[in-house]
């Protein structure tokens, strides 16, 4: 063995990535699953609770109408958006979209995108309407 292979960098402090812009922004991006797996489980629970008759249905609602359980909706709600948004710029890097030889750019990938998200939330909001 040489010496070379042999040496190790220092192991790194627990806060390293507090020091750059970049890493901050990707763990905040990666901290985003937290409240969106509370949202998942309060669904979850629904569903059971919905199978369970209607006394338990209502205490779900009841619980899901309580002001700290709407807070954590409305932040799982801005994280799936921050969420988005970061996948939305990475995606023409990582999918750049070419159409008869030309790359589209970015911002119209990124346009369309978000208009596939309004669209979709248009119709969502027209069948809840018609219901």
């Amino acid at each position: 063995m040489d010496k070379s292979s042999s040496q190790r960098l220092p192991p790194l402090k627990r806060n390293w990535w507090l020091k750059h812009r970049f890493f901050k922004l990707y763990m905040l991006r990666e901290a985003t699953v937290l409240p969106l797996v509370f949202f998942t489980l309060c669904l979850l629970a629904g569903m059971v609770a919905l199978l369970q008759g209607a006394e338990s249905w209502q205490g779900w609602i009841a619980f899901m109408g309580s002001p700290i359980v709407l807070l954590l909706n409305l932040l799982a709600l801005a994280a799936s958006l921050y969420h988005a948004a970061t996948f939305f710029v990475l995606f023409p890097r990582v999918m750049p979209i070419r159409i008869a030889g030309h790359s589209l750019p970015d911002q119209v990938i990124v346009a369309g995108q978000w208009a596939g998200v309004v669209v979709v939330a248009l119709l969502f909001f027209w069948l809840l309407g018609r219901g």
